[in-house]
């Protein structure tokens, strides 16, 4: 890992479809606006220098979807895991900090990303809108170490 600390990226996937009931959840495509929100999203987060060492994604058709756009705007191969589809802020943060790597991006779903968000901020962040992206920073560069202290710093931007 890097010696300037961690960086962990929570993206809530962008808008997606639910104009067909007969589409199972986990198969939902994104809507228009989730995909002109994503690219836009994603490309802004390259554009403040964020550079990432991986991304993981929930198994959700809309959560990929997601996800591509980021990886492509980083340049980073996007890896999907079926542990985030659903996933508990628990779950989120124990799939970060095995992943080894310094800078993730994790891209999932709600109720989870707002929870895990609202803590790392302490309570600032009280909700993450679809595609929005919460970014937090650590000067240390052992995620059992972070877990235990306040982000140094965060951000959070919204499509909206």
């Amino acid at each position: 890992m890097t010696r300037d600390g961690i960086r962990l990226v929570l993206v809530r996937h962008a808008k997606s479809d639910w104009g067909d009931p007969s589409i199972a959840d986990h198969d939902r495509p994104l809507n228009e606006r989730g995909l002109r929100d994503a690219p836009r999203m994603a490309r802004r987060l390259a554009e403040s220098g964020f550079e990432a060492d991986a991304i993981v994604t929930s198994t959700a058709l809309r959560a990929r979807t997601t996800a591509a756009a980021f990886g492509e705007a980083l340049g980073v191969r996007v890896t999907a895991d079926e542990r985030l589809y659903g996933a508990s802020a628990r779950t989120l943060w124990s799939r970060a900090s095995d992943a080894d790597a310094a800078r993730i991006v994790l891209v999932a779903h709600d109720p989870g990303m707002s929870v895990l968000a609202a803590r790392l901020s302490g309570d600032r962040i009280e909700h993450m809108p679809t595609c929005a992206v919460a970014t937090f920073a650590w000067d240390d560069d052992d995620w059992n170490v972070v877990d235990a202290l306040e982000p140094s710093d965060w951000s959070f931007d919204t499509p909206r």
